[in-house]
């Protein structure tokens, strides 16, 4: 079963994918090849003709209730903090440079999302089949933003050193961080879209 940033990240991946058949891109689909992993691309959709690569990145630092803050058991519901959180560096170890320089994405979905559940009801979730998983999942918040990626990458490229670093452990690892606030990328990359809450068209649906 998977477990923390990896089951959020599947967990985002499996309602993103339902939001973009909802709105009629019925080509979307996960990821399916090591080359499209490779250049950091989790989905990819059609539109206007053209082939869509999407990095996916999930947030659960999304919560306001504070008695589920202070809840330990509930991992994927912390404190909103309104700022945007960008891999710096992969690897500590190795200088492996983050996933936003190495993707070769067109667009980043950042989606913020604060679930009520442990990760162990998430995780079984997972296994669920859809009508299940967007029926019992408690998604409380969620908000989606989607940038693209080009512009984005310019400007955190000649920006980024500005903004405070955090040290986060993924998956066994050491990466870095770059915390900046979300009014901020707004209001220096052109084209950012806020779709705002997608989850609960995905309950009606």
């Amino acid at each position: 079963m998977l477990r923390g940033s990896e089951l959020l990240h599947g967990v985002a991946e499996r309602i993103l994918l339902g939001y973009l058949h909802g709105k009629g891109f019925s080509d979307a689909a996960l990821a399916g090849d090591m080359l499209d992993a490779a250049e950091g691309i989790d989905l990819t959709y059609t539109a206007a003709g053209r082939r869509t690569g999407v990095k996916i990145k999930a947030d659960s630092y999304y919560g306001t209730d504070a008695s589920k803050i202070a809840d330990r058991d509930l991992i994927f519901y912390r404190s909103e903090t309104s700022s945007y959180g960008f891999e710096a560096i992969a690897n500590a170890a190795t200088r492996q440079p983050g996933w936003l320089q190495r993707s070769s994405a067109d667009e980043l979905f950042y989606y913020r999302i604060a679930i009520a559940q442990t990760e162990e009801e998430v995780g079984a979730l997972m296994e669920e089949p859809n009508e299940v998983f967007f029926a019992e999942l408690k998604v409380e918040r969620d908000s989606l933003q989607v940038l693209p990626m080009r512009a984005l990458q310019g400007w955190f490229e000649a920006t980024g050193d500005r903004y405070m670093s955090r040290p986060v452990v993924t998956d066994g690892r050491a990466a870095w961080y770059r915390i900046v606030p979300q009014s901020d990328v707004e209001s220096a990359v052109a084209g950012v879209r806020d779709v705002g809450r997608v989850f609960p068209a995905l309950i009606r649906g």
